[in-house]
């Protein structure tokens, strides 16, 4: 079901992948357990699945270079961190969950650098991310956590992808690492979320976009 503006980038009749990114520092932390919980119910579904973990790991924020609307490479120009190994992941994917834990009532730094990145860099190749399913979810303490969601679902929306719904906002709550896993109804919504995911997905993927894909600035 990718798309680069309105051609496909995948043969049809491939598997269906799906790209997890977890923003948060502790590899098996919440976050995680919420991630893992969207996946198992895609991979129930015959999705393809991976994850990959940006939390903790050397990725900066957008410096508005511009060498992406340069070059429009699909490559971010500024500096040599796992920004363009990630992003390459997700125009292979049909379907993307970024993940983040809530700090400050906002998601991680790493989140925030890939968000910022991945924007320009779909931006400036054609809206690159276009026709791809985008779904956040949040690991939280107490407070804070729509904010967050609201971030990661700002790059969906402006990347003309498709936001599914689920049965409440995806989050869990949890402290320690591993305790959202007692959180019975946010694992319920993450199932419910890969199965909307799953569902969706499918049935996107007989058909292009039915409307003309549009760069910013364009009327």
């Amino acid at each position: 079901m990718g798309y680069h503006g309105q051609e496909r980038i995948e043969p049809a009749g491939s598997p269906m992948k799906v790209l997890a990114i977890n923003g948060s520092p502790r590899k098996e932390g919440n976050t995680h357990v919420l991630l893992e919980a969207v996946l198992a119910s895609m991979r129930q579904a015959g999705w393809e699945t991976d994850l990959v973990q940006i939390g903790g790991q050397s990725i900066h924020g957008c410096r508005a270079c511009g060498v992406c609307m340069t070059r429009r490479d699909l490559q971010c120009g500024s500096g040599k961190d796992v920004f363009n190994e990630v992003f390459e992941r997700m125009l292979r994917a049909d379907a993307i969950v970024l993940g983040s834990p809530t700090y400050f009532a906002d998601v991680s730094t790493e989140m925030k650098a890939l968000i910022d990145r991945a924007g320009f860099v779909a931006m400036a190749n054609g809206s690159a991310l276009a026709g791809k399913l985008g779904a956040a979810v949040v690991a939280v303490r107490r407070g804070g956590a729509t904010h967050a969601f609201d971030t990661m679902n700002h790059l969906f929306f402006i990347s003309q992808m498709v936001v599914p719904g689920s049965t409440y906002w995806n989050l869990g709550y949890g402290l320690e690492p591993g305790e959202v896993a007692g959180d019975a109804e946010a694992l319920r919504n993450m199932q419910h979320l890969g199965q909307a995911m799953a569902w969706l997905g499918t049935a996107m993927k007989a058909s292009a976009i039915p409307y003309p894909v549009r760069r910013a600035g364009e009327a």
